[in-house]
């Protein structure tokens, strides 16, 4: 495509970049959203540098020196944001004024909406004035607060986005997405929409390979195809009180992290490494399966996107509990599994400079529609 035919009128050509839990690096799409169903034009993805991803992780948790690092720590994400930009206009020969904006989501390092004094906060590092200077687009930014001002829990926001690309008449889906944290959209046959943290995704598997295999993830499970599933440990992690909490709610690394999986193997300090790698696969599915079957268990279809669609024996375990369902992955409806989140951030850029609402308040629990975000001009 040639910087002449990107140059549809202004509010078609958007930039979605998401960094999620799992903090594996950058996922970003240009999207096209000149037709009814939005067009990715381009994906691309960028890992981050070993040292930017430990100083994000650490900053997950109480630290020294939180602020001053906390800013670093942004300006280093927004350099990935901007080279990620840079190699999604060149694929496409596009001029940065031919894009309306960027919907740059931040790296979530807090979430704890309603906490302390009623109100609570979730906390995306980000720095967009920087990224509108880098790239010369103006950049939406800061999606989640506005919708944890009006009481909601901030999350999740893809569930609208899911149903416009997802959506079926007269016949109710699921979407699963599993990046560091597992949520669910369940997009309803009389055109109603739901959706929640189901609880881990990625984040607990990809940190126990990582430190004993080195990998950044269990390439299609293979490694967790190779353990045996440890019951008690599993029962015990099923006990967790998140996951059997009703809807509205979201999660993120402030409960599901290493220190709370510490705390679950103490007693299991023989278990073979592997047998843990399986037990932690099946606890994604069995939190993923117990709220599809709460929820949506007249669904015909699990659409199942983000980074945990790629993990084969994850797969088959959805299935394995759903096996009145079809599970599938979205890129058999129409968009690869790491293409979603990033063109719903896209939307929700769009939908920030139309002035348009960007929340669900049944999904996230705020007392209304409100437009998510703010725009900072390039």
């Amino acid at each position: 495509m040639t910087a002449t035919e990107a140059s549809s009128p202004s509010t078609q050509l958007f930039i979605g970049l998401m960094s999620g839990t799992s903090l594996d690096g950058v996922d970003g799409v240009l999207a096209d959203f000149s037709a009814p169903q939005p067009r990715v034009l381009a994906h691309h993805a960028l890992p981050f540098s070993p040292a930017l991803k430990q100083e994000l992780l650490a900053l997950n948790t109480p630290t020294d020196n939180e602020l001053h690092r906390a800013a670093l720590a942004a300006n280093g994400l927004v350099h990935v944001y901007a080279q990620t930009v840079a190699a999604l206009l060149k694929a496409t020969h596009t001029h940065p004024t031919h894009v309306c904006a960027i919907g740059a989501h931040g790296q979530t390092v807090r979430h704890q909406p309603s906490a302390f004094d009623g109100t609570g906060y979730t906390l995306q590092l980000n720095n967009p004035a920087l990224l509108a200077e880098l790239t010369g687009i103006d950049v939406v930014a800061d999606f989640r607060s506005r919708d944890v001002a009006a009481g909601g829990q901030g999350a999740p926001l893809v569930p609208v986005f899911h149903e416009g690309i997802f959506g079926q008449a007269n016949s109710t889906v699921g979407v699963l997405n599993i990046g560091g944290i597992a949520n669910l959209s369940v997009l309803h046959a009389n055109g109603e929409v739901m959706g929640f943290d189901c609880g881990p995704g990625n984040a607990l598997l990809d940190h126990w390979c990582h430190v004993y295999t080195g990998n950044a993830f269990d390439d299609n499970g293979a490694w967790g195809a190779s353990g045996s599933v440890i019951t008690p440990l599993l029962q015990a992690m099923l006990a967790e009180p998140f996951l059997h909490l009703p809807p509205p709610k979201s999660t993120g690394r402030d409960l599901f992290h290493p220190t709370w999986l510490a705390h679950q193997l103490k007693g299991f300090a023989n278990a073979s490494i592997a047998d843990v790698q399986t037990t932690l696969t099946e606890l994604t599915a069995r939190a993923c399966v117990a709220d599809v079957l709460r929820h949506a268990n007249e669904a015909h279809e699990l659409i199942v996107c983000g980074g945990g669609a790629l993990n084969g024996l994850l797969m088959s375990r959805l299935q394995a509990g759903l096996p009145r369902m079809r599970v599938v992955s979205s890129d058999e409806r129409g968009m690869p599994p790491l293409h979603v989140e990033a063109a719903a951030f896209a939307w929700l850029a769009r939908q920030t400079v139309l002035g348009l609402p960007g929340n669900l308040p049944k999904v996230t629990g705020a007392r209304g529609a409100r437009i998510l975000g703010g725009i900072f001009k390039a």
